[in-house]
């Protein structure tokens, strides 16, 4: 099961925070996702409707740190990620928007 978590804001808006294998096949081996959305549910919808059919959020192992919550509010499609962090330590990497990780194959005519 994937760890995560959420935060709820002041405004009532919140911030889910997971840690999924990579859908990719060229991609890191496990990535830290976030999404800002209204609640949960539309959170994971949000992941749901871009192809990541299994993910559910249960219990709040790994909420979003406050950092984490300042790049996801600053980004205009409110969802994003980047490496996970492997045995806690995290390398300086900056956060990519989900189209970086997510990209269709192109179409061989």
């Amino acid at each position: 099961m994937a760890a995560g978590g959420f935060c709820k804001l002041p405004n009532g808006t919140v911030v889910v925070a997971m840690n999924l294998p990579s859908p990719a096949a060229d991609a890191p081996a496990g990535v830290r996702v976030l999404v800002h959305a209204q609640n949960r549910a539309r959170a994971l919808t949000r992941l749901r409707n871009l192809g990541l059919r299994s993910v559910y959020l249960r219990g709040n192992t790994a909420p979003p740190t406050p950092d984490e919550i300042t790049a996801v509010l600053h980004h205009p499609d409110g969802l994003i990620w980047r490496t996970a962090p492997a045995g806690g330590v995290l390398a300086v990497e900056l956060w990519h928007p989900i189209r970086a990780l997510i990209r269709r194959p192109a179409a061989s005519a």
